[in-house]
C-alpha cells in the first residue's frame, strides 16, 4: 500500500479536491515553512536487519509454499539463507528444512537430501529434517542411511510415532531382502543340529525312505558298504555330513550297479533341503516326479517335501500346486494333507487348515503330529469365529492327545503354547517340564519355557538363562540365538543382541529366514550407532520392542 507520503505526492499531482484539503491541513498542522520541508523532515522508516530481512523471506516463502508454488517459495528461501547471519543457527536450519520440504514436492531427491542434510548438521536432533530425509532415501532407495535417519527419529520420539514405526518397518524388510540376497550367495551350507533332523523325519508317517533308514535288515559294517547303503549307515551313526556324497555315489553308478536310484534322490534331496540348497533339492525331487519308473509313494513323498521347498522360498501357487498332484496321486496318504494343513496354518486359511488336519487323523489316527496339530487349528478357529463349545472342545481333544501321545513332545509344546495364549501360565509351564523330561535335548522347549517366565513372571534373568541353556543343549538353534537377541535388545544390550543375531544369520536355511533376521540385527545395530551420535543412554533403549 502506499505511502503517506507517496499519497501526498499522486493527489498534489492530480489536483483532486481531495487532496487539496489534505494539503491545507498539512499546511495547517505543520512547523515548517513549506512542504517541502515538511517532507524532508518527515521521520524515514529504519533500515530492516539481515534478521528481520531472511524472516520476512521465509514468512514470504512459507506463503508460497501453501499456494502450491514451490519454486517461487524456493526462490524465498535462497535469499533467506543468504541473508541470515551465520549466528541464527537455529532459523538458517529451518530455512534448509523449509527449503527442503519445497524440493519434496518437485520430487527432486538429491536436493530433499542435500538440504535436510544441512538443517541436520546445524541440529542434530531436528526430527522434521530426518523425517524428510529419510523418506527422500527411501524414495531412491538408500536403504542404510533411511534406516539411520528414521531410527533416529523413534529414538527421539520414544517410539511413539506410528507413522515412524511403520516406515522403519518398511526400509528394514528392504534392507533385509538386500543382505539376504547377497548373503544366500556366499551362504556355506551347514548340517542342522541332531534334533532338528530328527523333527523333520519325524514329521512324516509313511516316508518310504525315512522308513528303510530305519530298517536293520541290511547288512550294515559287514563288506565295503557304498552309495544308498553307507548312507544309511551314516544316517544311523548321525554322521549326516557323510550323506549327501554317499547318495550321489549311488547315483553315479551304472545302471545295472544301482539298487536304490529313487531312494538316494529322495535321501539327497532331503539332506539338501535341510542344509538350505534348495536349487538343488527341487532338481533332485523333480527328477523322481517326472520319472515313469519311481515307486508311487516316493513319488508323493518328493511332491510333498518340493512343496515345502516352495512355501519356504515363497512360491505360493506352486506350492499349492504340488498338494494338488500329490492329493490326486494318493487320496488315502495322511501326509499330503498334514503338511498341507500347516501351510494353510501359516497362510490363516484357518478353516481350510482344519479340514485337511481332520483329513489327515481320520486316514492315520495313531500319527500323534497330525493329531496334535488339529487340535491347534481347532483352537485357532475357535478363537477367530468365537465359538465357545467348539473351544471347549478342542481342549478336551488335547487333552485327550497327551493322554494318548505320552511319548510325543510336540503334543505338550502346542498344548502349552495354547495355554500360554489363554494365560494359564501354571499349566503351561508343567507341560514344558513334560517335554523336556521326554526331550531334554529339544532346544525349542527351553526357548518356549523362557518367553512363558519372562510373559508371566516377567523373570528377564530367569528367561535368559533358560535361552542360554538351550543353545549349550543345541547351539545350532536358530530360534534361540533370535528369541535371545530379540530379549537382550529389550534389555538394552544390543552389542551382545547384534552378535546372537549374526550367529542365527549363519544358521539360516532360507532367504526368507535371512531377510527376517537381519531385519531384526540391522534394526538393533542402527539403535547402537544412532544412541551413540545423539548421546542416548541405555535407559531409553531398554524399552525398546
Amino acid at each position: 500500500m502506499p505511502s503517506n507520503s507517496l499519497k501526498w505526492h499522486i493527489a498534489l499531482g492530480l489536483g483532486a479536491a481531495g487532496a487539496i484539503g489534505l494539503a491545507y491541513w498539512y499546511l495547517r498542522s505543520s512547523k515548517r515553512e513549506t512542504i517541502q520541508t515538511h517532507n524532508s523532515a518527515l521521520e524515514e522508516p529504519k533500515e530492516e536487519s539481515p534478521f528481520q530481512l531472511a524472516q520476512k523471506y521465509k514468512v514470504e516463502g512459507n506463503e508460497f509454499f501453501k499456494r502450491g508454488r514451490y519454486d517461487d517459495a524456493i526462490t524465498c528461501y535462497n535469499k533467506a539463507i543468504e541473508k541470515i547471519p551465520e549466528e541464527y543457527k537455529s532459523d538458517l536450519a529451518t530455512y534448509y528444512q523449509n527449503r527442503a520440504a519445497a524440493y519434496e514436492q518437485l520430487k527432486k531427491w538429491s536436493s530433499v537430501i542435500a538440504d535436510c542434510t544441512k538443517a541436520i548438521e546445524l541440529n542434530n536432533r531436528y526430527e522434521k529434517a530426518l523425517f524428510r530425509r529419510a523418506k527422500a532415501e527411501e524414495m531412491i532407495k538408500d536403504w542404510v542411511n533411511a534406516l539411520d535417519d528414521i531410527t533416529s527419529v523413534c529414538l527421539l520420539q520414544n517410539f511413539q510415532n506410528q507413522t515412524a514405526l511403520l516406515m522403519a518397518d518398511r526400509v528394514l524388510k528392504e534392507l533385509g531382502k538386500q543382505n539376504a540376497a547377497e548373503a544366500v550367495k556366499n551362504r556355506k551350507p551347514v548340517i542342522p543340529s541332531h534334533s532338528f533332523i530328527k523333527t523333520y523325519f519325524s514329521s512324516f508317517s509313511a516316508d518310504p525312505v525315512y522308513d528303510k533308514l530305519k530298517e536293520a535288515n541290511e547288512p550294515l559294517g559287514q563288506g565295503d558298504l557304498k552309495g544308498f547303503l553307507k548312507a544309511k549307515l551314516a544316517f544311523a551313526t548321525e554322521k549326516y555330513e557323510e550323506i549327501i556324497p554317499a547318495c550321489t555315489e549311488e547315483l553315479n553308478l551304472s545302471e545295472s550297479e544301482s539298487v536304490y536310484k529313487f531312494e538316494a534322490l529322495s535321501l539327497r534331496a532331503a539332506f539338501y533341503f535341510l542344509t538350505g540348497q534348495f536349487k538343488e533339492a527341487i532338481e533332485d525331487l523333480t527328477l523322481i516326479i517326472d520319472s515313469k519308473d519311481a515307486d508311487l509313494l516316493i513319488k508323493i513323498n518328493a511332491l510333498i517335501k518340493r512343496s515345502s521347498i516352495y512355501m519356504q522360498t515363497e512360491k505360493i501357487q506352486e506350492c499349492l500346486d504340488d498338494f494338488e498332484k500329490a492329493a490326486e496321486l494318493g487320496p488315502d496318504v495322511s501326509d499330503v494333507f498334514h503338511h498341507r494343513g500347516q501351510v494353510k496354518l501359516l497362510m490363516e486359511q484357518i478353516d481350510d487348515a482344519r479340514k485337511d488336519f481332520e483329513r489327515a487323523v481320520t486316514l492315520n489316527p495313531n500319527f500323534a503330529v497330525a493329531v496334535v496339530q488339529k487340535c491347534y487349528a481347532d483352537y485357532r478357529y475357535a478363537m477367530q469365529i468365537k465359538d465357545v463349545t467348539l473351544l471347549m472342545d478342542s481342549m478336551q481333544e488335547f487333552r485327550k492327545a497327551v493322554d494318548k501321545f505320552p511319548s510325543c513332545p510336540e503334543t505338550y509344546i502346542l498344548f502349552a503354547q495354547v495355554k500360554t495364549e489363554k494365560q494359564e501360565f501354571q499349566e503351561a509351564e508343567k507341560l514344558y517340564q513334560s517335554a523336556l523330561k521326554i526331550d531334554p535335548n529339544n532346544a525349542s522347549i527351553y526357548v518356549h519355557k523362557g518367553l512363558l517366565i519372562l510373559q508371566w513372571k516377567g523373570e528377564i534373568a530367569n528367561a535368559v538363562e533358560l535361552m542360554k541353556e538351550a543353545i549349550r543343549v543345541d547351539d545350532k538353534s536358530e530360534f534361540a540365538y533370535e528369541t535371545l537377541g530379540t530379549v537382550e535388545v529389550q534389555r538394552g544390550n544390543l552389542v551382545l543382541a547384534i552378535d546372537l543375531f549374526n550367529k542365527a544369520i549363519a544358521l539360516a536355511r532360507s532367504e526368507m529366514e535371512m531377510v527376517h533376521l537381519f531385519s531384526l540385527r540391522d534394526a538393533a545395530a542402527s539403535q547402537l550407532k544412532i544412541a551413540t551420535n545423539l548421546g542416548i543412554g541405555p535407559e531409553l533403549l531398554k524399552g525398546v520392542s
